[in-house]
């Protein structure tokens, strides 16, 4: 999309920004009462209904470019009412696997969860840039569509059935909004994971929406090449998933968490020195170390939260939690297009890589410095949450 933005559109910098953020602003809209609703339903029909939604609007792009009509406005339309299938995917998503697995599969679950997603990122940006040299990206972007079929299909052949949910009370939407938001503000491994999401978000996403505009417009890389660079550089998500558990069990799950979220991605402030030759190489072995760092960092987390959380609480968890993670994204996202703008791209991109490995001092300075490991035994709940009653059969 910001690919098509900048060569079929030719959209300022500021516009890139704004487009990267419109696909993120749903979760500061609607991101705490999906949490609720992915509590009360099953996840699976959520994730078959979001990804059906995203394939049709996907496809309206390259079909309003063939009749002439296609406009930056509709870019924006597609990216926002993406974004808001996105949220109930993502959030039905995060709370599924641990009702399809066993407590002691959950750490290898998200590893290979994590893994698949960076290598079907890394497959999605080398194929995009690759389609868009080859038949341009506004006709690469019927490939997107497609993947969403792929995604109906494969969610369609999962046999499990979950049960119906626990009975409970009923209470108004605020309140329960309210009992998720307490339980991340209230524990502090949950508050500090939200505030460092948060803001290690602002500035990645900062960076990465004038990314395109960097490599094409200051560096001089071609279009097609951009794909295969970010591809490439993503490798590193793959790397980080495959070590994860075990860099945890040597160095225990709270050193590790450090390592991989404050070591790894300072190699961020390479990118900025990135320039044609053979100095291509300082945006890979940057973008290498803050996807491995990032990845990794997130395989140790959800397992914690899936292990920590009570199950009845975890779609409250993970949306509220997510209104600061991914809410950040669109600010980050219009940061760096108004400091692309303001200051110039390359002050920008110095700017936002530094800030990188900074958030990360919000893990230093909280109880996790002072650990080994998180813990291991599930959080009692408040008597202020009410405990479900059995659940209904099947």
């Amino acid at each position: 999309m910001p690919l098509i933005a900048v060569t079929a559109l030719h959209a300022s910098t500021f516009q890139v920004g704004l487009l990267g953020a419109a696909g993120w602003l749903p979760w500061l809209l609607i991101g705490l009462p999906v949490g609720v609703w992915v509590d009360r339903l099953r996840s699976r029909p959520i994730m078959l209904a979001a990804s059906a939604a995203s394939l049709l609007l996907f496809a309206t792009v390259p079909l309003a470019a063939h009749f002439g009509m296609l406009s930056l406005a509709q870019l924006l339309v597609v990216a926002l009412a993406t974004g808001v299938a996105g949220v109930f995917f993502q959030t039905a998503y995060t709370a599924y696997l641990p009702r399809l697995l066993d407590p002691a599969d959950r750490a290898e679950g998200n590893a290979k969860l994590h893994g698949s997603a960076s290598a079907a990122g890394i497959a999605g940006i080398g194929a995009g840039g690759l389609l868009a040299q080859l038949a341009g990206p506004v006709s690469g972007l019927l490939a997107n569509s497609g993947t969403f079929a792929l995604s109906l299909w494969c969610t369609r052949r999962i046999r499990h059935r979950e049960p119906a949910r626990a009975e409970r009370p009923e209470r108004a939407l605020r309140q329960e909004i309210a009992e998720g938001l307490r339980l991340v503000a209230g524990d502090r491994w949950f508050r500090t994971f939200t505030l460092f999401g948060a803001t290690s978000n602002l500035m990645l996403t900062g960076y990465q929406s004038l990314v395109v505009v960097f490599l094409i417009r200051e560096v001089g890389v071609a279009e097609g090449a951009v794909g295969v660079l970010a591809a490439v550089a993503s490798t590193g998500g793959i790397a980080g998933a495959a070590v994860a558990r075990r860099v945890a069990a040597r160095m225990g799950t709270a050193r590790a968490m450090l390592f991989f979220e404050l070591a790894l991605p300072s190699l961020a402030v390479l990118i900025p020195l990135t320039a044609g030759g053979a100095r291509l190489v300082l945006y890979v072995v940057g973008g290498f170390g803050v996807s491995a760092g990032v990845v990794a960092g997130n395989v140790i987390k959800s397992t914690f939260q899936q292990r920590y959380c009570p199950p009845e609480l975890l779609g409250r968890l993970s949306a509220s939690s997510a209104v600061l993670n991914f809410g950040a994204i669109p600010v980050g996202a219009l940061v760096g297009g108004l400091l692309g703008d303001r200051l110039g791209v390359l002050p920008a991109m110095w700017i936002l890589t530094a800030g990188v490995p900074l958030a990360a001092l919000i893990l230093w300075f909280s109880p996790l410095r002072t650990c080994r490991d998180l813990p291991t035994e599930p959080l009692r709940l408040p008597d202020t949450v009410p405990a479900p009653t059995a659940a209904l059969a099947a």
